[in-house]
């Protein structure tokens, strides 16, 4: 049978402000993206979400960024690797210390916004974002785009690399994301977020902004817990998935 982890961005709060509704997200996705403090997420954030995945099976990822809380992650920056490679570590470290008073450990990693497109291409910041993972130890898998420069770099140094697909973004005929600033860049339709979804499953397949059908393999599928009705789409989706014959697991 075929499988397939569903994974969410989950702890996007900071202090008062909440982004994402964890706890009924975490009743639907086998991996959590945790936000670390560096786009959005704080100590009691963190703790909290740990625990809830934790009691709930769900495997508990650290979703790491550049320092940008002002813009979510999501501007472009230009970090020294030394720099970079610190900061990384230094992400997963915090959120490890909430994983293991919860009763686990944090099961892998995951860059954001514009670190997780900055590294499909740029050797230097992959290779800052690799030597990150290694320094925070144990050899703890990556989660990235198929065919990045991030998952040849993780592979080669010997950490697990798992592709991820998008069913909520376009992309572009080289398999790359649609940027968020196109018109286009977001699949808005539920009915079509659930066709791409089992397409991406069983077929490993999805249409680009083109129209062209595109190879697109991946081990785990992310659900963006940032959109309007995402609770309830993420639910449509899992349903959709296990009606077709989709096992839906934690990839790791």
């Amino acid at each position: 049978m075929t499988s397939i982890d569903l994974n969410a961005d989950l702890g996007e709060g900071f202090g008062h402000w909440t982004l994402t509704d964890d706890e009924r997200l975490l009743s639907v996705v086998t991996s959590a993206n945790v936000a670390c403090g560096f786009h959005a997420g704080d100590a009691p954030t963190m703790r909290r979400v740990c625990e809830l995945a934790a009691a709930r099976g769900v495997r508990i990822g650290a979703q790491v960024s550049y320092r940008d809380l002002a813009g979510f992650g999501r501007r472009a920056m230009d970090v020294p690797p030394a720099e970079l490679t610190a900061e990384v570590a230094y992400q997963i470290g915090a959120l490890e210390v909430f994983a293991r008073a919860a009763g686990t450990r944090v099961a892998y990693v995951k860059p954001h916004g514009a670190l997780y497109n900055r590294v499909v291409r740029d050797e230097e910041q992959a290779r800052a974002v690799v030597d990150g993972v290694v320094l925070a130890g144990p050899a703890l898998p990556v989660l990235g785009l198929p065919g990045s420069r991030l998952l040849e770099l993780a592979a080669k140094a010997g950490l697990p690399a798992v592709e991820e697909a998008f069913a909520d973004r376009a992309y572009t005929d080289e398999g790359t994301l649609v940027a968020r600033g196109q018109e286009g860049a977001l699949v808005t339709d539920p009915g079509a977020v659930l066709e791409r979804s089992v397409d991406l499953a069983r077929n490993g397949e999805v249409v680009a902004l083109s129209g062209r059908r595109i190879e697109m393999r991946a081990r785990s599928l992310c659900l963006h817990g940032d959109t309007p009705g995402a609770v309830d789409l993420a639910r449509q989706v899992r349903d959709a998935l296990e009606a077709s014959g989709v096992r839906v697991e934690a990839f790791v």
